[in-house]
C-alpha cells in the first residue's frame, strides 16, 4: 500500500509526546538507552523500588528541551505502576506562569494534583491547609469580589464564605493557583502571604496530605507514592524583583524545600543550570546529583560518524511511516520515503542526535514538498532556512564561543555558556561516563564557524 502522507506528516508532529502505555504510541518508541550512556529511567526506578521503597526520594532529572524526557518519564510512569506504585505525573506548565515561580506556586501544584488524583480516597480533614487556604482567599478577596474562576479539568467554581469548608482541597487549591496565573498582581500579593510561611505550608502538605495518603495506598496494596513534576526545566530564567536570576531562586535557594516532601518525587530541572556558578551550591541542596538525559550522539567526539546513533535515529524517523514493520523491513523501506539512504542520513546527522528536532526538520521537509520520496535538494533548503533562523540573534560574542566548543569539544561556567545550551546552539553527549559538547550541526556549517 502507498504511504499515506498526511498520516506520516501528522506521525511526525514535533510537539507530540509519546505515551509508552498507549498501543499505538508505542510502536513510535525507540530505546535509546544503548548509545546515552545507559539506562538512566531504569537506575530511577531501581532507586524507588529497590533501593528506597519505603523513604521519601528526590531526584532531579535534565536534558536539552525536546530531547526526549517527557517520553522517558512517561516510560517510568508506566513501568512504576505496573510494580504498584501510584504515580502522579503532570506538566507544571499546566499549572504555573513559567516567567515568575514562587516555591509557595510549585508545593501548591503538587498538593492540588496528589489531592485530585486521590479522589477515591478518603483523607482527615485537612485543618492546617484550610487556615493557610482560608488566609489565601481572605488576601484573594481583599482584591477581588465574587471570585468565580474556571479551573483546568475541574469546571466553573465560585465561591462564597459560607462555601469555603465544602471545597474538596483540590478544587479549593486550583482555584487560587488558577487565580495566581492570570493575574500577575493577585500573584505578587499572594505569594507576599505564602513565603513567610512556607515552612507552614510544608508541614500541612507532608502531614495532612502525603503522610496518609501513603498510609491509605499501601492498605490498598499499593508500594508508595511517586510525584514526576515535568516541564520545571522550561521555567524563564529572567530576573526576580531583587535581582536574582528565576531558575538559581527556585533550584537553588529554594531547593531544600522541593526535597522536603515526603514520597518519591522527580522534578525536571533547566540544563543551563549545570553551568551555573551555583551549581555546586545547588548539587549540595539535593541528595545526589541531577540524572542527565544526552543527546543521540550522531558522530564520535574525533567527527567520525557514529554508526549506532545514526541506526537508531533512522529507526526512529522510519518508524512514523512503518510502525508496524520490523527494523529489517523499515530499512528495506527507505527509498518509498527518501530519495536515497544517504538523504535519510543526512538528516539525521544535521539533527545532532535532537529528537526533536529531527521530526521538526522532517516535519518542514514533508510541507515543502507535498510528495514523495523526499529530495534531498528540498532537505538542504529546509536545513539552510533553519540555519538562517537560528544564526540572527547569535552576537559575534557568541560565534566567538561556538568557534570554542567546535575546537575544544567543551563549555565552561562563564554566563554566555548557559546561553548557548538553553537556545540549543551547543548539545551535550556521554561518552564512556565522561560529557563532550558540540555546536547543532545547523549551525555549524554556518559561515562564521568555517
Amino acid at each position: 500500500m502507498p504511504i499515506d502522507l498526511r498520516a506520516f506528516f501528522q506521525a511526525t508532529d514535533p510537539s507530540r509526546t509519546l505515551f509508552v502505555n498507549n498501543q499505538s504510541d508505542v510502536k513510535y518508541y525507540i530505546d535509546f538507552s544503548s548509545v546515552r550512556g545507559g539506562d538512566i529511567i531504569g537506575k530511577l526506578k531501581q532507586k524507588i523500588t529497590f533501593f528506597k521503597p519505603n523513604e521519601p526520594t528526590c531526584t532531579l532529572f535534565t536534558g536539552h528541551i525536546g530531547c526526549g524526557k517527557s517520553t522517558e518519564l512517561l516510560r517510568l510512569q508506566a513501568e512504576l505502576e505496573k510494580l504498584g506504585f501510584h504515580v502522579v505525573y503532570f506538566e507544571s506548565s499546566e499549572d504555573l506562569e513559567m516567567t515568575d515561580v514562587d516555591i509557595a506556586d510549585v508545593l501548591l501544584a503538587i498538593a492540588r494534583r496528589v489531592s485530585q488524583s486521590l479522589d477515591k480516597i478518603t483523607l482527615a480533614e485537612p485543618n492546617k491547609f484550610n487556615e493557610l487556604l482560608q488566609g489565601a482567599w481572605k488576601v484573594l478577596n481583599s482584591e477581588l469580589t465574587g471570585v468565580k474562576v474556571k479551573v483546568p479539568n475541574v469546571g466553573d467554581f465560585g465561591v462564597t464564605s459560607d462555601e469555603k469548608d465544602k471545597l474538596s482541597l483540590s478544587v479549593g487549591i486550583g482555584e487560587i493557583t488558577a487565580k495566581m496565573k492570570n493575574d500577575p498582581t493577585l500573584r505578587e500579593k499572594l505569594n507576599q502571604y505564602l513565603a513567610p510561611q512556607k515552612t507552614k505550608l510544608l508541614e500541612a502538605i507532608n502531614q495532612e496530605l502525603l503522610e496518609p495518603a501513603v498510609v491509605k495506598l499501601k492498605q490498598q496494596g499499593k508500594k508508595g507514592l511517586v510525584v514526576i513534576v515535568d516541564n520545571l526545566d522550561r521555567i524563564d530564567n529572567r530576573a526576580k524583583p531583587w535581582g536574582r536570576p528565576q531558575q538559581e531562586y527556585l533550584f537553588v535557594d529554594q531547593g531544600e524545600f522541593l526535597t522536603r516532601l515526603n514520597c518519591h518525587l522527580i522534578y525536571t530541572m533547566p540544563l543551563a543550570l549545570k553551568f551555573s556558578n551555583d551549581y555546586g551550591m545547588l548539587t549540595q541542596r539535593f541528595p545526589e546529583d541531577p540524572k542527565v538525559l544526552p543527546m543521540v550522539p550522531v558522530e564520535w567526539r574525533d567527527g567520525s560518524v557514529h554508526t549506532l546513533g545514526i541506526a537508531l535515529m533512522e529507526q526512529m524517523v522510519l518508524a512514523r511511516a512503518f510502525p508496524d514493520f520490523t527494523p529489517e523491513e523499515r530499512l528495506n523501506k527507505i527509498t518509498e520515503i527518501f530519495d536515497s539512504a544517504a538523504s535519510l542520513e543526512r538528516l539525521c546527522k544535521m539533527s545532532g542526535g535532537h529528537v526533536r528536532d529531527v521530526l521538526r526538520l522532517l516535519n518542514t521537509w514533508i510541507m515543502e514538498e507535498m510528495s514523495l520520496p523526499l529530495t534531498r535538494e528540498t532537505l538542504e533548503q529546509v536545513i539552510r532556512s533553519r540555519r538562517n533562523e537560528m544564526a540572527m540573534p547569535i552576537s559575534d560574542n557568541e560565534w566567538q564561543l561556538l568557534r570554542h566548543v567546535k575546537e575544544k569539544k567543551k563549555v565552561n561556567d562563564d554566563h554566555g555558556y548557559q546561553k548557548l545550551i538553553r537556545s540549543r546552539f551547543v548539545f551535550e553527549y556521554r561518552d564512556g561516563g565522561e560529557s563532550w559538547f558540540d555546536v547543532n550541526p545547523i549551525l555549524s556549517e554556518a559561515r562564521e564557524l568555517q
